[in-house]
């Protein structure tokens, strides 16, 4: 009897399991008729992942080396979009840190030069709801990095959670974006800013396209980190970039305070040409040269060009940038015509604690003397008093090396953006933060690095528990940056009822949302360390 009723319960457990995952809906769907919508240069279909509409590698333009990017070739077919498309080629990477390499997971694509594609997540398809739309612009300076390098770049998590959608863009980079050959032709006259006129086109691209993808073309936020920030900056200051976006993040990314002058860019280009042996009426044969001989050849005339300014007296920080070119940019980032052009766009800026100091990899068997007797080599007679300014910044502190990985270069560059738009009369409202949250993992290697941050605003946690640990804390704090964000889309507001109130910045109150286990809203809470930080030793 027993034996039966085991059975049964057997077979009654085996049905419930069938008819339980029977009502699990799939995963993915994918299929001939599944994801489908149209833009103006054809039909694209893609794959539905955890109910989020999932778009990838659409072309948005079309470019030879060296010239500004073209519409797409339209498609008569229904274009197949569920992979990434090819990243920029860059420098390859041969050797990793393998402690940072285990956290950051990177994701280095396949190269092409052909690589004006973008990718899409959304809620829904063609039904006329006017979602915000962010446009993520990817950091790794204007050299390398792509739209899909780290797992944290991954839009279904804050498409499904805001009902925004995300879009991340892959453009030129390098010598193939940035290499000024307007002093050749007609033909090159815009060569200097390519990779950034790549982006132009793709919120061109955005204007025209995103609403059969569920998003309102006239509520576009841009955001990037590092570069990408520095991309957002530009993007500001282009008058061709105007109407295309209406509120700008930048994180970890006010580091463009200046255009490259046209003399200069031109200097790289002519150097270029005599490191491979070309006359300038020679200039199209670098069509057809392959990248590593190009790269490598723009490597050489930047170091050359370097080492002469040098040796005349100017300023030699030398690499790829925005070029003031009159066209694109017209003005210099502090020129108070550039700074009217974004006067209107309400603007999120700020930075991690740590940023690059984690990479210095601070000996463990750091002691209070010895962090001492560094301070008093770097600060003279102000030693003391940056100690006591670090606890009055930062209250928690208490480990040695916490007095020295502090980062200073990133937060008085987003400080002085942060300064230069509020002032403006009548400008839109800007906001500030400053991310301290420390990771646990390896030991607490990793601090609040350069790129911690991403994790969070995208609510990407999860895919990114090598660099975060995917504790409750992380969570918890990544909901609350995340909805921020969200917000801060959709309104030109980031608050949310999880962060206390958060106040526009002004140079007067200095307002920080310090984001951290417990976030808290706090008036220059570093303004005396900076002060000291930047100060000439005594």
């Amino acid at each position: 009897m027993s034996i039966k009723i085991t059975l049964s319960a057997l077979l009654c457990l085996c049905l419930l399991c069938t008819s339980t995952f029977a009502q699990t809906p799939d995963a993915v769907k994918a299929g001939a008729d599944i994801a489908v919508t149209s833009t103006v240069y054809g039909k694209v279909k893609g794959y539905v992942h955890n109910s989020i509409f999932t778009f990838k590698g659409i072309p948005y333009a079309k470019a030879d080396r060296f010239t500004l990017p073209q519409k797409p070739t339209p498609w008569t077919d229904v274009r197949s979009s569920m992979t990434y498309g090819p990243v920029c080629p860059t420098d390859p990477t041969t050797s990793v840190s393998d402690p940072f390499e285990f956290a950051f997971n990177h994701n280095l694509g396949y190269n092409n030069e052909h690589c004006q594609t973008l990718n899409v997540w959304t809620q829904k398809l063609n039904d006329g709801k006017k979602r915000p739309v962010m446009v993520w612009l990817h950091g790794g300076g204007f050299t390398a990095g792509s739209a899909i390098e780290l797992p944290s770049y991954d839009g279904e998590n804050l498409a499904k959670k805001g009902d925004v959608v995300l879009v991340s863009v892959n453009h030129r980079l390098n010598v193939l974006g940035f290499l000024d050959l307007s002093a050749y032709g007609d033909k090159y006259k815009n060569s200097g800013n390519a990779g950034l006129a790549d982006l132009v086109a793709a919120l061109q691209w955005v204007k025209e396209n995103i609403a059969q993808f569920g998003g309102d073309p006239n509520n576009v936020t841009i955001f990037g980190q590092s570069g990408g920030g520095g991309k957002v900056t530009c993007m500001m200051n282009s008058p061709m970039a105007k109407g295309l976006f209406q509120k700008a993040i930048v994180e970890s990314g006010s580091y463009i305070t200046s255009f490259t002058d046209k003399a200069v860019s031109q200097r790289i280009a002519a150097a270029l040409l005599t490191e491979l042996h070309l006359q300038p009426s020679q200039v199209d044969s670098l069509q057809k040269i392959p990248y590593e001989t190009l790269n490598l050849a723009s490597k050489k005339a930047i170091g050359k060009v370097s080492a002469e300014l040098r040796k005349e007296g100017h300023p030699a920080n030398v690499g790829w940038n925005a070029v003031l070119d009159g066209e694109m940019f017209p003005y210099q980032p502090a020129d108070a015509k550039a700074m009217e052009l974004g006067r209107g766009i309400p603007l999120l800026v700020g930075t991690t604690k740590n940023e690059f100091t984690p990479f210095a990899l601070t000996p463990k068997d750091l002691t209070m003397d010895k962090v001492k007797t560094t301070l008093q080599q770097k600060y003279g007679s102000n030693a003391d008093a940056y100690m006591a300014a670090v606890k009055q910044a930062y209250p928690n502190t208490s480990k040695p090396s916490e007095y020295i990985d502090i980062e200073f270069g990133f937060r008085s560059l987003a400080i002085k953006q942060a300064d230069q738009k509020s002032a403006l009369p009548g400008a839109a409202p800007v906001y500030t933060y400053l991310f301290t949250w420390q990771s646990p993992v390896n030991d607490g290697m990793y601090k609040a690095m350069h790129c911690m941050d991403i994790a969070f605003q995208f609510d990407n946690i999860k895919r990114c528990e090598e660099m975060t640990g995917g504790g409750k804390d992380a969570y918890a704090l990544a909901s609350k940056i995340s909805s921020a964000w969200i917000n801060f889309a959709a309104t030109g507001n980031p608050n949310t009822p999880g962060l206390p109130q958060w106040p526009a910045y002004t140079t007067a109150n200095g307002a920080v949302m310090i984001l951290d286990v417990k976030p808290v809203v706090r008036n220059h809470p570093d303004a005396e360390l900076l002060k000291i930080a930047a100060a000439p030793k005594p």
